[in-house]
């Protein structure tokens, strides 16, 4: 299974912010790929193909990483472009957190992958909801400050989940996402 462990925004905060995205999304630009609302998530440990025999293991971990962590206060705001707004390939939006707790969250997520024996993507933790996918690389400078303009409602983020993602089976050849765990924060 192709797997990632991810901080998802509730119904109200998804609905709010898509009212934002909807008028942008139609916009006459055939390089821009739009993500669908349901996939919208923060992730915070991409695991990559995982051995069903490793699930087990990796499921009680994280399991046991969520009851060490508080409920906290998260809202989306501000934007941006990886690898940069000048030859962007992904459109974003920022992800504001006051406490730090997602990047807590992040290294403790995948220090449980770790030692379940699954490899972690190295990657900086960066936390955002990606937007947008682009066909090739542009300079995104005007979609980015248009969406650095937008504020969700705060929400608490009470539990995390453990995703699948099977790409090519989701709408438009896109990827398909399964909850395959989902663990309530101690609180």
């Amino acid at each position: 299974m192709r797997l990632f462990v991810a901080v998802v925004p509730p119904l109200e905060v998804v609905e709010d912010l898509s009212e934002f995205v909807e008028p942008r999304r139609d916009h006459p630009d055939d390089d821009i790929r739009w993500a669908s609302d349901q996939h919208w998530h923060i992730t915070l440990a991409f695991l990559g193909e995982v051995p069903d025999w490793k699930s087990e293991e990796l499921e009680e971990r994280l399991e046991a990483a969520a009851k060490r962590q508080q409920p906290f206060e998260l809202r989306i705001a501000g934007a941006g472009a990886f690898p940069g707004v000048p030859d962007a390939r992904v459109l974003y939006a920022g992800v504001r957190d006051e406490t730090e707790s997602l990047k807590h969250l992040s290294m403790t997520t995948r220090s449980a992958a770790s030692k379940a024996g699954v490899q972690v993507e190295a990657r900086k933790f960066a936390p955002h909801l990606t937007l947008a996918r682009l066909r090739r690389p542009i300079d995104a400078t005007r979609w980015v400050r248009i969406f650095d303009t937008y504020r969700s409602p705060a929400w608490t983020a009470g539990s995390l989940q453990l995703i699948e993602s099977r790409l090519g089976e989701g709408p438009g050849h896109s990827a398909a996402y399964t909850t395959v765990g989902e663990w309530d924060f101690l609180g």
